[in-house]
């Protein structure tokens, strides 16, 4: 009798937990955007007839669900850690921990997209570079993966990819870099490599360019935890991170011009630093046009860069050594607009690009 009276106390307690949970996932407001995976969330579809008759409003609704569904992170997490050393998983929604680093599975290799990269490059160097006396380069960054993963997970064929890139780009010099990273050069739950371990790399871009830097910074460190994205899309409870930057007086005293808003800006955008993505710090996150001038340069030149997202730590390494750095993202500005603001003429161009742009390359327009 006093195991079915517990029994029904139970059964009644679960009732009433999941209707509670039901009805909170109903009147909770929904959320825009997870900090944690740094992506906007599914909102509540709109109903058709169209849509409803077709299945696409209940896929839709399905998606809503999952995505807006309380305490997500939670059970997020509890998923990963349950994958991993429960079920043994090697890898968690194509993300794998690997030496206390966080690695995406990419794979296959996409020779077409790399093809397609190039072609957007060489459509550049046609219509603004072809005929003029500027001297043009590309360099690929290998992502983190490069080191990381050997034999343990599927993997493109990095060496392929380079070699593909640097014959079907014969229009340009290439510089390879590949020798002076190491996985220690990546952030551990990023993405995205450290500023203060790619002077070498720097260094080396300006001397095959012509230019050499002496490369004297001091290091400053955040004081704040840095949680790259990786470490909220896998969802496991890693340590955070530190991020540094380096600065002289050179950077200090350069003017830095964002031609999105018109207005200048600092090399390090500390509101950023405190934001939702602190690497974003770095020339204020991907933008599309910016300038870089050094009234102190040691050389009279210019520089055009072509980059992604990696070249945001990158750009403020090349300024001591060029007049005025000219920094494009052609992911968010179409080429044909560039000559509204720029006059190709005797710079130095440089095409650099990480290899995970390389082979997704629809992102370039």
């Amino acid at each position: 009798m006093k195991t079915n009276v517990k029994n029904k106390i139970v059964s009644i307690i679960l009732i009433v937990f999941f209707l509670g949970f039901s009805v909170f996932s109903w009147l909770k407001p929904p959320t825009d955007f997870s900090d944690s995976e740094r992506r906007k969330l599914a909102q509540f579809p709109s109903a058709s007839v169209s849509s409803i008759f077709s299945g696409k409003f209940m896929k839709d609704f399905e998606t809503y669900s999952t995505e807006q569904f309380p305490l997500r992170d939670s059970f997020r997490q509890l998923k990963a850690l349950v994958n991993k050393y429960v079920l043994l998983q090697k890898d968690n929604n194509d993300l794998f921990v690997k030496d206390g680093y966080i690695g995406k599975i990419e794979y296959p290799l996409d020779e077409e997209s790399v093809s397609l990269a190039v072609k957007k490059f060489r459509y550049v160097y046609d219509i603004y570079i072809n005929g003029t006396d500027a001297q043009v380069y590309l360099s690929i960054i290998p992502d983190k993966n490069y080191f990381l993963v050997e034999d343990d997970y599927l993997s493109i064929d990095y060496e392929k990819m380079l070699s593909q890139t640097e014959s079907e780009a014969d229009f340009m010099k290439y510089i390879d870099i590949t020798h002076l990273l190491t996985l220690q050069s990546f952030y551990k739950t990023d993405t995205h490599w450290r500023q203060e371990e790619i002077l070498p790399v720097a260094k080396e871009l300006a001397s095959k360019m012509g230019v050499e830097l002496k490369g004297e910074y001091t290091e400053k460190t955040l004081d704040n935890d840095f949680y790259g994205v990786y470490h909220g899309q896998s969802a496991l409870p890693l340590p955070a991170e530190e991020i540094k930057y380096l600065t002289n007086d050179i950077l200090e005293n350069v003017k830095v011009y964002n031609f999105e808003s018109g207005k200048e800006i600092s090399v390090y955008d500390m509101e950023k630093a405190y934001g939702k993505d602190p690497y974003e710090m770095f020339l204020s996150g991907s933008l599309s046009l910016l300038s870089i001038e050094n009234e102190n340069a040691t050389t009279d030149k210019e520089l055009i860069i072509f980059r992604d997202s990696f070249g945001s730590s990158l750009a403020p390494l090349l300024a001591e050594g060029y007049k005025k750095i000219t920094v494009v993202d052609i992911r968010y500005i179409h080429p044909k607009s560039l000559e509204n603001y720029i006059e190709f003429s005797n710079q130095d161009v440089l095409f650099i690009y990480s290899t995970s742009v390389l082979n997704n390359s629809e992102t370039i327009k």
